[in-house]
């Protein structure tokens, strides 16, 4: 039964938020009575609502509870005074994320005044292997799921995607050597990001934080010391939590 009520939750999605009774019984793979009920059960405890129309969309219940994560809102709300001071100074987009399995989530985004427009956006997923964060957070990542990522499919964004395994691997050397990653035009041909990574009080690699601004703007090289000091400083609050 668990199993079928998270399913009616995965039926929605950033591009269908918003779905009536037979879109969320055909995308869960449920009988229409029982995605009924269950999204009567739903609604009733607040993870739903439904308006007059019959349409669902997800409840501020389900956002409440997910504010307890911390590595959510938690961690982003720890961060944001250091993200805001680097929008500031840059005046370019910010992203906080973390990995889950092999994926990036973002937890905080501030654009940037006339900033590069980007793909990303809080609560999105992305792939670990052609964005700032996500090259941080893959080289920093246990080793297996470094496997799992780099032997699977590597999906293509653009014509500068790096796909090539070996070359990857490479990378993420460079990342773990220097501190930090840069993904140039693997997202969209017009955006450069620099990412670098953040440390709690063991010393593990929980998030990562980066700058994207438009490709050709400035060297990355510019970037990276102003990347690094916002996550060491991230890190230091980590720290004495």
């Amino acid at each position: 039964m668990l199993g079928r009520a998270l399913r009616v939750l995965e039926a929605f999605s950033p591009d269908r938020p918003a779905l009536r009774l037979n879109e969320v019984a055909r995308r869960a793979g449920l009988p229409a009575a029982t995605a009924h009920r269950l999204l009567r059960e739903f609604c009733d405890w607040g993870a739903l609502e439904r308006d007059e129309a019959g349409v669902y969309r997800v409840g501020l219940r389900l956002w409440e509870l997910g504010s307890l994560a911390p590595r959510g809102l938690g961690l982003r709300e720890l961060a944001l005074p250091f993200l805001e001071d680097l929008s500031q100074i840059t005046r370019e987009n910010v992203q906080l994320a973390v990995r889950e399995g092999t994926e990036v989530v973002y937890i905080e985004r501030i654009a940037g005044s006339g900033a590069v427009p980007v793909l990303t956006r809080v609560g999105g997923r992305f792939a670990l292997t052609a964005t700032g964060v996500g090259l941080v957070l893959l080289a920093h990542a246990p080793s297996a799921v470094q496997e799992e990522v780099l032997g699977g499919p590597i999906e293509r964004y653009t014509s500068s995607t790096v796909t090539d395994p070996d070359r990857l691997r490479h990378m993420l050397a460079d990342v773990r050597t220097h501190g930090f990653s840069i993904s140039e035009r693997q997202v969209t041909l017009d955006a450069l990001s620099v990412g670098a990574p953040i440390h709690d009080a063991r010393g593990q690699v929980v998030a990562a934080v980066s700058l994207v601004v438009r490709y050709g703007s400035v060297a990355p090289h510019a970037l990276a010391p102003l990347v690094m000091t916002s996550a060491r400083a991230i890190s230091r609050a980590l720290s004495i939590l």
